[in-house]
């Protein structure tokens, strides 16, 4: 009945949170510009894995982004793409809009699955804060994955000579019966004292 009660529910992790909202935005951002601003995908995805193949993507998409709309600007039609030149830098557009989303989302979600680490936030700063200082609950244990035991190896078992049955006790009152014997002394004893009354 007296306990430390419920530990409070961790905020949901990297991937169920924040981080989801963040891909749909940058995915959304890269969809409704045609393409345009795919290239912000690629600069998030590097500054958060920080690797170097990641900077010259996102580099490449800038190059293939300002290649694609000068193409599309020196078609000399005026209300369709009427040259070659239109269908090309729409299909760059749009193919470069495919992969560099594909690859954000692939990137992205394999960085965050394979570091697990959770970044800083305002509630994990909090609870290092109370936990060092000992106003908080607990610290929640994590529940570890199931690995099997090795088996246990027994020694063979060994037949046993058949022993004469021994006498079994009689079991001791059951607790109702206890407690039921309680309950009659209470009664006997209210009984007696209403009387006196």
């Amino acid at each position: 009945m007296h306990g430390h009660g419920y530990a409070p529910t961790p905020p949901p992790g990297p991937d169920q949170g924040g981080q989801v909202t963040l891909r749909v935005i940058f995915v959304v951002v890269a969809v409704m510009s045609c393409g345009v601003l795919a290239w912000a995908c690629l600069l998030r995805l590097a500054s958060v894995t920080r690797r170097t193949r990641d900077w010259w993507l996102f580099a490449l998409a800038i190059v293939h982004i300002v290649a694609t709309l000068y193409i599309i600007g020196t078609d000399p039609g005026k209300e369709e793409f009427t040259t070659w030149r239109g269908d090309v830098g729409m299909s760059m557009l749009f193919g470069g809009l495919i992969a560099i989303v594909a690859y954000y989302l692939a990137a992205d979600i394999r960085h965050f699955s394979r570091s697990g680490t959770v970044p800083s936030s305002p509630y994990a700063q909090t609870t290092v804060y109370s936990q060092q200082s000992g106003y908080s609950y607990p610290p929640v244990q994590v529940p570890q994955p199931y690995t099997p035991a090795p088996p246990v190896q027994q020694s063979p078992v060994q037949p046993q000579p058949p022993q004469q049955p021994q006498a079994q006790p009689q079991p001791g009152p059951a607790r109702i019966d206890q407690v039921r014997a309680e309950l009659d002394e209470l009664s006997d004893y209210l009984r007696k004292h209403e009387g006196d009354r």
